[in-house]
């Protein structure tokens, strides 16, 4: 298995179940796949956070805000692995409950991974809504 296989097939399995339970309210599994080394950014399409103690709030507040995910899926636009270091760039397509009420929304979401200890873990997330200007 090449190194980008091995990265794809993380990022389809693990990383995407981490997301799907971030979405049902459980920040725990996302949590557990960030670099607990510094630095670790999150320039996101709600709120920004910079270094361990703000990614942790971060985490905990959009997993209260979330439950009752109907759909979710990442489309992958492109990635690359380069020894240690890999990105991707993907559009998410969500259907969840946001406070209650239910939203449907696509993210385009550009993430940088380390490998640490021989383990892929996210150390960048930047992510904004995508708006429908056609019309």
């Amino acid at each position: 298995m090449t190194d980008r296989d091995d990265f794809l097939t993380w990022f389809r399995g693990p990383l995407f179940e981490a997301e799907l339970a971030l979405h049902n309210g459980d920040a725990g599994p996302r949590r557990a796949l960030w670099s607990r080394n510094d630095p670790v950014s999150v320039f996101g399409a709600w709120k920004d956070a910079m270094g361990q103690d703000e990614i942790d709030a971060l985490f905990a507040d959009i997993a209260a805000s979330f439950s009752d995910c109907t759909s979710s899926t990442m489309e992958l636009i492109a990635f690359d692995v380069i020894g240690d270091m890999a990105y991707t760039a993907a559009l998410e397509h969500t259907s969840v409950s946001v406070y209650g009420k239910p939203r449907t929304y696509t993210l385009r979401a550009t993430q940088v991974y380390r490998r640490e200890d021989g383990r892929w873990m996210v150390a960048h997330r930047h992510g904004d809504t995508v708006v429908d200007d056609s019309g």
